[in-house]
């Protein structure tokens, strides 16, 4: 969602018009209008050999973007990694050399500016996350800018769909001003929402000056239900998906690491996170935000996705989940 298109390209006329069916679709009971959305018939997802941390992922994510096309000459990058917590020994954030080496590749394509930023919702100290987890030491060598999303400038934007009955948003203008927005999350099992991927990392979009710790409006609504009205609304043209050393368990924070060995990219983030969940072992179709993404964001059905780099068969497994969450494993 580029900033053009969120402020400055919105008239007058067009937000009135946006809010006023905003509105009548609450009151209707509609959660989005699909004139405004398509949904491919089919959608391309690339699963890439990492078996560690110590390769060169700039040369992996390049090539990546090569495989499925991915132009970004002259685009303006946001990069939004996963960055939650930090403790010793754990697998809790997007690690710093993906999120570097996501950040070289981009530039390598031939991207205008590179930004990277996040907004947690546990940890309000970003000086000491961007520290420990040695992601500041990557992106000072790198010379990338970090924006901490909590406390950035924000507009107002009209919500583009209205599963949480919301009709409006507070987002950061770092992200409204890029015109290509990679989610860059880590694969973990949620406790609430199911799985951790590139759709629920835009819970971190959110700025938490405005909305509180933990981003308290987005759980009072359902976070299945944020999850769907910030994908819609952020409109996220990419997703790259450290699973390289993934987490089972008592996600996004408490769970155990799980060596998977891959990065998962593609242009379709509900597509990304479907096979990213089949590779785990749940059922997208059972997951609270999947299923309705299906209808107006992405695909899901697994025969509409086309694999690039290696087959999720060669990955497939079955991760541990707390037992709220059993039901949402595939059948076998």
């Amino acid at each position: 969602m580029s900033g053009d298109t969120a402020r400055a390209g919105l008239s007058r006329r067009d937000f009135i018009t946006t809010v006023s069916f905003s509105l009548l679709a609450g009151a209707c009971g509609r959660r989005f209008d699909p004139q405004r959305f398509h949904v491919p018939q089919s959608s391309v997802v690339g699963l890439f050999p990492a078996s560690s941390y110590a390769i060169d992922f700039a040369d992996l994510i390049f090539r990546g973007f090569q495989e499925l096309g991915t132009t970004l000459t002259g685009r303006r990058v946001f990069l939004k990694p996963n960055m939650v917590e930090y403790e010793l020994d754990t697998v809790i954030n997007t690690h710093p050399h993906v999120v570097a080496g996501a950040a070289i590749a981009c530039r390598r394509a031939g991207a205008s500016e590179v930004v990277v930023g996040e907004g947690p919702g546990h940890r309000r100290d970003m000086e000491y996350l961007l520290a420990s987890t040695g992601l500041n030491d990557q992106l000072r060598e790198q010379r990338i800018r970090f924006v901490d999303l909590n406390h950035d400038d924000v507009a107002v934007v009209p919500l583009q769909s209205w599963f949480t009955g919301l009709q409006e948003i507070a987002l950061p203008v770092t992200l409204l001003d890029s015109d290509f927005v990679i989610s860059l999350p880590k694969l973990k099992t949620h406790h609430w929402a199911g799985m951790t991927c590139s759709m629920k990392n835009l819970f971190g979009t959110v700025p938490g000056a405005v909305y509180g710790w933990p981003k308290n409006p987005l759980h009072v609504h359902g976070i299945a239900n944020s999850i769907l009205d910030l994908t819609a609304t952020i409109r996220p043209h990419f997703a790259i998906v450290d699973a390289v050393i993934a987490m089972e368990g008592d996600g996004p924070i408490m769970g155990r690491p799980r060596p998977l060995g891959f990065v998962a990219m593609g242009s379709d983030p509900v597509a990304v996170d479907a096979t990213c969940a089949r590779v785990i072992g749940l059922d997208p179709d059972k997951i609270e935000y999947l299923q309705p993404a299906a209808e107006f964001l992405g695909v899901v059905d697994a025969s509409r996705i086309e694999h690039r780099g290696e087959s999720p068969d060669r990955y497939v497994t079955r991760f541990d989940v707390v037992p709220a969450l059993e039901h949402l494993r595939l059948s076998r």
